[in-house]
């Protein structure tokens, strides 16, 4: 999720780094009440179905916001990001992006493409595709929409609105490298299987316990709100066919 910029005129809010090595604490297997996802329910047709208009219900994914990150309480910043579910003939993938390592905040993570909600946006589906382009270069001419899903409020302040899309392939890729490391695809049969994601718990210099999931993808760690969101989607395609 993009919050930076080079050029941003925006007060800018004191860096944020975990407290701890999210690759490294405990994790346990997940244990959660539904199933993966068919493959034969795995297609832009059924995921038009599901995933079009605005889903907004409890999910079985934890709560960033009851832990917030020193220097980030108060009202959250609004935000948007874009779930790209590419279209590719050998099956759906979901684009993702690297975050490069000196950014404020969530560096070096993988996120969705996206950014803060700004006065000349429209509407979160604006900021989504407009941050989209921005990030990466994906033009919206190869880019439909279908819906959001529910609203997820983050631990470094962020009250973020995620957007689904289907994507067309034959789009070119021009990353802004000041905020994007690398940009890479994960199969949406991987990310949309329960039994991949990882529960962790770390205990904060404080007493809290922090509890997040991971979903670790060849050299790529998916931990954190972008890994909950996604968990978010699993769980509502997966209930879709219940």
């Amino acid at each position: 999720m993009s919050s930076d910029s080079s050029e941003s005129l925006r007060p800018r809010r004191p860096p944020v780094r975990p407290s701890f090595d999210p690759m490294t604490q405990p994790w346990t297997p997940s244990a959660l009440p539904f199933a993966a996802v068919p493959a034969h329910r795995l297609t832009p047709s059924s995921l038009r179905s599901v995933l079009t208009g605005s889903i907004q219900r409890p999910l079985d994914i934890p709560n960033e916001s009851l832990i917030r990150m020193p220097g980030r309480d108060g009202t959250p910043v609004e935000a948007a990001v874009l779930v790209p579910i590419v279209m590719r003939p050998e099956g759906l993938t979901v684009l993702l992006t690297q975050r490069t390592a000196h950014l404020n905040d969530h560096a070096g993570q993988v996120s969705f493409p996206g950014g803060r909600v700004e006065s000349s946006d429209i509407d979160v589906q604006a900021t989504a595709l407009r941050e989209t382009e921005e990030e990466t270069g994906l033009s919206r001419a190869f880019i439909e929409c279908l819906g959001g899903l529910p609203r997820y409020v983050t631990g470094t302040g962020f009250a973020v609105s995620p957007i689904t899309a289907l994507v067309r392939p034959g789009f070119e890729l021009n990353p802004d490298t000041f905020e994007v490391a690398e940009i890479f695809e994960v199969p949406l049969s991987f990310l949309t299987d329960p039994a991949n994601y990882r529960f962790h718990r770390a205990e904060l210099a404080d007493g809290r316990v922090r509890q997040y999931y991971s979903i670790p993808w060849k050299q790529f760690f998916i931990w954190g709100a972008t890994a909950a969101m996604l968990l978010g989607m699993c769980q509502i395609l997966s209930e879709a066919g219940e």
